[in-house]
């Protein structure tokens, strides 16, 4: 997962424009942005971890670091402004500190114990800068200097501020403010000549110096391919130069020092294919012995520096012992090697002082060419593997696993030169080949108490200075109250000096006016106090709230307000400071409505609240919407505040719309659409009543007549028949002689008039006005049983969930089994499928109750079958 660190200049250098009408800053934020992009394209980009520092003070000038998301990100990229100093070196810094806070606690430097190439956490640092002249509150310096105080725990343990898998690469922005007449030169873009060209070399990056749009986007491309997971090593050479190949060309014998004889470059580590982590096992050996009984270890450098030897050796490698592998970036070194095609021969590496009696130390890997001679590859083996390859070879092939005792001396002789660290990495070797007994379980890796100690103490300061560091990362910068006055002086001021008072008085021919005696002791803690954009000027108040002793003050104010013609009120301020607002800030309306007033409470609150569009003009209510059978959007409340007399409405007014289902209009009836009859039925006809207790006024009043599945219309000796038409009749007015409903249907609408008939039963009179539309008994009879699915569908999900709540209050079940509709059967059969969900929750106390209730149901039934 490689981090990408972005430090921005944001000194006020930074604002000057270039030919483009853009500042440099817009210019570096652009490029940020872009490189994102392309860093899009490639899939691997899903890991990376991006970081925001610019040139503030730490922790201020850590924008985004690595708790961040990247929104926190982008708006803080957004907000930068170019107003400090040039403070590179701080700012650097800064950066490698906030890079390597979690390396001591993670212990992927691995101190005192080898460098391994596979513990690396990849970060590339794109500095974009003007490349103008590094000033800081001392004064301008001509050379970039890094702070060498740091409160980042264990920095005393490498030399330098950076790690070897961190590279800095720098955009120097050379555009100019004119347009440039003479075409750009094509080709590479060149390194810059700032003092931060220095710094990108020696961490294994490099500087751009960029002229115009089209070579920074060609920098920006080339960066996205630097983004390689790797570590950069020092490699020079030690001894001879090998001897020319005989059809070598003449530059490869030339004498003296050459290019490829020192080279810094980076090996890159390819992650696993399956993981995605680095998978290796032999370290780089680190310069110097270790020493069990010294109580410090010395500062390793941040870039270990391999030397190799020309002289051709036989490439080692042994089935079943494990070795590292490392492709070497492209360098005048690979191109040398590659181009004396030997791909059978390699080059020794060492590192100095790792032996413990010898300076060059043994070798530990080779440089070898591909065989294919496309690329040049770092094979990392045990150390002194000529040695130890050898007396594994012969226990795997000669002694079958079983040493003999002259074998095992020569083993130990090998393990007195090897570096005690390296003893867990053998270990493991061993273990692969399947001679795990080898060593012994107690041999000691090198370090002594102390040093062990220290490095834990490191690793738990480390932790609280990285939950401090991430703690204060968003913090702004606190407002100064003001610019210290500071006396820089005991020189004589330019007035008081006698050779410029006798000048000025041959000049005019008198004698000046001596000023009086000034202490500027006296303004050593004088403020000048910083103009406030937020203060906003005094508005007009009333006269009799204004104190007496505050008249005065008052007058002095209303004479301003009244001379001064500007809108400014404030001195320094123009009109157009005073409504500035950054664009990050333009569409912040919540904001301003928390500072607005409370207002006042609706005089209606029925009436639906009007919600502000601002931004967006096609915003809308969601709470406040319903969703009819036609699929019509009905916004607010329905029918609120109406009044009793606007129900007699002609034909001609607005059609009713209705909800959803009726489980969602709890306490209000739903009305079926009702069809006379064409002829009148015998007796014998009549449909058997179910209805179980009389109608609760909370209940729903289903369109089946409580559960009385009969199609035709109910005879007025039938009680139940008339409840809910007296009910609706008696909640309007009495006087009203008659009132109109409407319905609607799915093949036309039916206009009825109800009007009072005998003992208070209403009758249905259709209205002459328009003819009715009648629906045949099959179409009325399936129109009635998709509704009666439709609710008995809803009460089953209800009553379900209800089933699944914990505890034993089983009210609402049978609140809303009392809504059940359908004939007999239908209901007989929801209880039994209800019984088993039931069941399913072993709610035995809840089946007790509902098989009582499926009883009395069925003797219900059965009892007001026989008084028919």
């Amino acid at each position: 997962m490689p981090v990408l660190l972005f430090l921005i200049d944001t000194s006020a250098s930074m604002n000057q424009r270039t030919h483009l009408g853009t500042t440099y800053l817009d210019i570096a934020k652009g490029a940020v942005e872009t490189f994102m992009k392309l860093r899009g394209r490639d899939p691997a980009s899903r890991g990376d971890r991006y970081m925001l520092v610019n040139y503030e003070d730490v922790p201020f000038g850590i924008k985004a670091g690595w708790k961040e998301s990247h929104a926190t990100f982008m708006t803080e990229l957004r907000n930068l402004q170019a107003t400090g100093l040039t403070t590179i070196g701080q700012s650097l810094r800064t950066a490698f500190d906030l890079l390597n806070l979690n390396r001591l606690v993670t212990g992927i430097d691995n101190y005192g114990q080898g460098r391994n190439p596979f513990f690396l956490e990849p970060a590339i640092i794109i500095a974009i800068t003007d490349g103008n002249k590094l000033t800081s509150s001392g004064g301008v310096q001509d050379e970039l200097h890094l702070p060498l105080t740091t409160p980042l725990p264990g920095s005393e343990l490498t030399k330098e501020p950076f790690r070897w898998d961190q590279r800095l690469f720098s955009l120097v922005l050379r555009i100019p403010g004119n347009a440039l007449v003479e075409p750009e030169p094509l080709g590479g873009v060149p390194p810059d000549e700032s003092p931060i060209t220095p710094m990108c070399e020696v961490t294994g990056g490099r500087s751009y110096s960029v002229f115009s749009q089209r070579m920074l986007n060609q920098c920006l491309e080339s960066l996205v391919q630097k983004i390689q997971s790797g570590v950069v090593i020092n490699f020079e050479k030690t001894g001879p130069d090998p001897p020319p190949l005989e059809d070598a060309p003449a530059e490869m014998g030339k004498s003296g020092p050459q290019p490829w004889h020192c080279c810094h470059k980076l090996i890159y580590v390819r992650p696993n294919p399956k993981t995605g982590v680095p998978i290796g096992h032999w370290p780089i050996p680190e310069a110097f012995w270790p020493d069990q009984n010294s109580p410090t270890l010395p500062p390793r450098s941040a870039h270990p520096h391999v030397r190799f030897s020309c002289l051709d050796a036989e490439p080692m490698v042994i089935d079943k012992v494990p070795f590292d592998k490392y492709e070497l970036e492209p360098s005048p070194l690979t191109q040398y090697i590659l181009e004396r095609k030997s791909p059978h021969t390699c080059w020794q590496v060492f590192v100095c002082n790792s032996a413990k009696y010898s300076d060059l130390g043994q070798p530990f890997g080779y440089l070898k060419a591909s065989t294919a001679l496309n690329c040049v590859n770092l094979f990392v083996m045990p150390y002194n593997y000529p040695v130890l390859l050898p007396l594994l070879d012969d226990l795997i092939k000669v002694h079958k696993f079983k040493p003999t005792l002259k074998w095992r001396q020569s083993f130990e002789n090998y393990l007195k030169t090897m570096p005690p660290y390296y003893i867990g990495s053998l270990r493991k070797a061993l273990r692969i080949m399947g001679a795990p007994n080898l060593l012994a379980e107690n041999m000691e890796y090198g370090l002594s108490y102390s040093v062990v100690s220290y490095l834990k103490k490191l690793s738990q300061q480390t932790k609280i200075e990285y939950d401090r560091l991430i703690g204060s990362v968003g913090k702004k910068t606190p407002l100064e109250s003001g610019t210290k006055v500071r006396w820089r002086g005991g020189g004589i001021s330019l007035a008081r000096r006698r050779d410029f008072i006798l000048q000025l008085q041959n000049l005019s021919g008198e004698i000046p006016n001596m000023p009086l005696e000034l202490n500027p002791k006296e303004f050593q803690g004088f403020h000048l106090a910083h103009l406030n954009k937020s203060l906003k000027p005094q508005s007009f108040r009333n006269p009799y709230d204004i104190p007496r002793s505050h008249l005065l003050d008052q007058l002095t104010r209303m004479r301003r307000n009244l001379l001064n013609t500007s809108v400014c009120a404030l001195r320094g301020h123009d009109a157009d400071q005073l409504h500035s607002v950054p664009i990050a800030q333009m569409g912040n309306y919540q904001d301003f409505l928390k500072a607005a007033p409370q207002p006042l409470r609706d005089a209606d609150p029925e009436q639906p609240k009007r919600v502000h569009t601002f931004g967006n003009p096609f915003k809308l209510d969601k709470k406040g919407m319903m969703i009819d059978e036609a699929d019509e959007f009905v916004t607010g409340p329905q029918n609120k505040g109406k009044r009793a007399g606007d129900n007699n409405m002609t034909g001609g007014g607005p059609k009713r719309r209705r909800c959803m289902s009726p489980l969602l209009r709890l306490g209000r009836a739903y009305t079926p659409p009702v069809t006379p009859p064409a002829s009148p039925r015998p007796s014998s006809d009549l449909c058997v009543s179910d209805s179980l207790d009389g109608p609760e006024p909370d209940l729903i009043i289903n369109h089946l007549h409580q559960n009385h599945y009969c199609p035709e219309r109910r005879s007025e000796s039938d009680p139940d028949a008339s409840e809910p038409a007296a009910h609706q009749n008696h909640t309007g007015s009495m006087n009203i002689p008659e009132q109109q409903h409407r319905g609607e249907e799915e093949n036309g609408r039916v206009r009825e008039r109800l009007s009072p008939g005998r003992d208070g039963v209403v009758d249905l009179v259709l209205d002459d006005a328009q003819p009715p539309r009648y629906l045949s008994p099959t179409a009325l009879k399936k129109h009635i049983l998709t509704e009666t699915t439709k609710v008995n569908n809803d009460l089953r999900a209800l009553i379900i969930k209800e089933i699944r709540k914990p505890g034993r209050h089983y009210e609402k079940i049978f609140h809303l089994l009392k809504q059940l509709q359908g004939t007999l059967d239908t209901r007989l059969l929801f209880l039994q499928n209800i019984i088993k969900e039931a069941a399913r929750f072993k709610k035995r106390v809840l089946i007790e109750q509902l098989e009582n209730f499926l009883e009395e149901i069925h003797n219900r039934s059965m009892n007001h079958v026989d008084s028919l």
